[in-house]
Parts: C-alpha cells; structure tokens; sequence
C-alpha cells in the first residue's frame, strides 16, 4: 500500500536579541532639545561633553552590532539500548489479506500496473509487482476514469490523465464505518492504504474488547483514517505527521465524518522528536502503529532515512508502551528487505517482555469487476506485530 508519498529560522535566542535592541534602540538615540546659541558664536563643546558624545556613540555601535551567538552543547544522541532476557514467541510467516469492499476493490493487476475501484471511479496505477498478464481484456482497463503516467517509482512524481471527463480534486469515500476523502495527488497516492484493512480491523476489535479506555499513538500518521477509525472504537488517540499538508487532509477528513468531538491530538511534528519527547516525559501508550517511509524530511529539516533510524525508533517506542496489555504494529513499504530483517529487530528490540511477535506481508486480493472472483494475491508491503 504505500502507494505513496511519504512523506521540512533563525534561533529563538538570537532572533530575540535583535528584537531587544530594536526596543532601545529609540530611547538610546533620542536627542536632548537644543539650547539657544550664545553670543559669539558656538563655543567649543570642551573635553566632558566631547567624552561624553563618544561614550554615547560607543554605546549606540554596540547595541548595533550583530551579537555573537554562542552555541549550546548539543545532547548526545539517545543510543539504542541493548535489552536482556527472552525474545518473544514468534509467528512467520503471516500473510494478512484484504478482500473488497464497498468503497474499495482491487479489479485486476499485471503488466506492471493494477486497476482498482475508489469509490465512484476505477483508477490505473504503476505497481511494479504485478509481473504477471493481465486477466481482463484492454477494453475495461481502457474504461476507466483516471490513469496515473510519470515516474513509475514508489515516491516519484507524475500526473493524472482522464480519459473522460475531467474529475474534481477529491471525492467521499468510507471504510470500517469512518468517513474519509480520496484525492488525486501529484505522487499517484490518493491518501488511503486499503491493505492497512487488516490492521485496523484488528486495532478495532482490541480496542472494543479491552474493557477500558485505551490510549493510541500513529506515527507517520499521514491522512488520518486510522487515527479516525481508533478514535470511533473508542480510544484516544495521538496523530503525529510531520506533513502540515497531511494534518491538514486529516482534518478535513474528520470533518466530513462529523467527528470534530473525537478524541484525536493532530500533532504536525518529526516524529522522531515527539517520541523522544514522549519518553522524557513518562508518557505511555496501549497501541502503538508505526507507518514510517523509505526517506523523508520533518518541518525544520530532519532527515529520516528508515535503515538508520528504525532501530532508535523501535527502542523508543518499547519504553513508551504501557506495561500491560501492549501492541506494537510496524509496517514498512519500497523498502529492498525480507519481512525477516524487521521481523528479527523487532524480536530483540521486544527482549524481557514477553508476547508474540508475527510478522509478514500485506496483501490484496483480486476481486474482479463486481468483487466475486477470488483472484491472485499482490503483495504490498512488509510488516511485523508485537502483542503482548
């Protein structure tokens, strides 16, 4: 599913100096009224006021002179600790599929793209692992309503074709109950993952049977529908996005689902950043879901490249599950690796905690164009599960 784009100032201290300075600034140079010449001419100003004059010049450089920043020691990064005891049981290899639905279905995949329903409209996509024929004639893929054409890599960027009349932006669409709008977007996303089906039903019957109130962190939450769908279970929840657009989108999503009283905290921030904070402060969650790209860049500039800062993640992460009753769900799309790579980290991340750990991939069925062929199965992305 991650057919999509995944998704960034001068110091406090030194912009408040300058403000500062522009405050005396006025007073400072402020003039003294002038006194009547005397007769004879103006006389010299003598060696006290010529002191003075100098000193008040002196003083009007230096509040004019650019300040010299000194900068602070920066923290030392947090290390990833190494955690003693047994790893989790584990269950490999788990394939969790996602059939159609009403709003969405997958019609037909091969030849390097897929045909599938959103709603009103069937969309043709690149898909890079659909290397089998085509099941159904040209003439129904020739029918449908938008054809993404551009840059056939995961993030890379394009443009829609509509074979037939032009289309709106955005359009309503609803999964598991929960509102949601799809949009055309320069990157051939159309801001849901229908596979995460599997993982947000399952999120949903945890949080309806756990008997008390829950707390939900979605990380790289992007447009929302999982945060939505928790929230509507509910549970509270903390969406964090460094994308301001996403956050944007997400909103507009809970407003068409009239959700604007549910319980979601919409934080645009790097989400490396949050957790870290989040640790400091003995924060805790029951579900954690994190959803993290190949690269990206957060709202002030940080880079995040999945290798290097997954392990960290992970770590953080474990210290801020409650201590019962915990879930873990990462998933990974593009990314050159075996389920087994994230499978393993996160066995050793979860050591002396007990639980299970599965892990696999997601995958969506073919469904046919009224969604009763049960046709092959095309892999979408990797995932791994901690429950404890």
């Amino acid at each position: 599913m991650k057919d999509r784009n995944r998704r960034q100032k001068k110091g406090p201290a030194a912009s408040g100096a300058a403000h500062a300075s522009d405050r005396a600034r006025p007073a400072a140079s402020a003039k003294a009224p002038a006194k009547p010449e005397m007769k004879g001419g103006p006389k010299h100003p003598g060696p006290a006021r010529t002191l003075a004059k100098t000193r008040n010049v002196a003083a009007d450089t230096a509040r004019t002179r650019p300040q010299k920043v000194v900068e602070q020691p920066s923290e030392p990064p947090r290390p990833v600790r190494v955690h003693a005891g047994d790893k989790p049981t584990e269950r490999v290899p788990v394939i969790l599929e996602t059939a159609g639905t009403d709003d969405y279905r997958l019609i037909d995949s091969g030849d390097g793209e897929k045909l599938e329903q959103y709603g009103p409209y069937r969309i043709v996509r690149p898909e890079a692992q659909a290397l089998w024929p085509r099941s159904l004639p040209a003439h129904v893929w020739d029918r449908a309503d938008a054809v993404f054409t551009g840059d056939t890599d995961e993030d890379g960027m394009g443009r829609w074709r509509f074979p037939g009349a032009a289309l709106g932006e955005t359009w309503p669409m609803r999964l598991l109950e929960t509102d949601f709008y799809g949009r055309f977007t320069a990157f051939r996303h159309v801001g849901v993952f229908p596979e995460q089906l599997a993982h947000w039903s399952w999120m949903k019957a945890r949080i309806e049977a756990a008997g008390r109130p829950l707390k939900v962190l979605n990380l790289f939450g992007y447009t929302g529908v999982a945060s939505l769908v928790a929230a509507r279970a509910g549970t509270e929840v903390t969406h964090v996005d460094a994308s301001k657009k996403a956050i944007g989108w997400a909103r507009e999503n809970q407003a068409l689902g009239r959700g604007e009283k549910l319980p979601i905290r919409w934080i645009c921030e790097d989400a490396m950043k949050f957790i870290l904070r989040e640790e400091r402060r003995g924060s805790r969650y029951d579900i954690i879901l994190a959803d993290p790209p190949k690269f990206g860049r957060g709202p002030n500039g940080e880079v995040w490249q999945l290798f290097e800062g997954l392990p960290l993640m992970l770590d953080i992460c474990r210290e801020i599950l409650s201590p019962k009753d915990a879930a873990l769900v990462l998933t990974a799309y593009s990314i050159r690796a075996s389920f087994y790579s994230i499978h393993e980290l996160v066995r050793e991340t979860m050591r002396g905690r007990g639980g299970l750990v599965e892990s696999g991939e997601l995958v969506i069925r073919e469904g046919g164009l009224d969604g009763s062929v049960a046709g092959r199965a095309l892999s979408t992305s990797l995932f791994s599960r901690w429950t404890s």
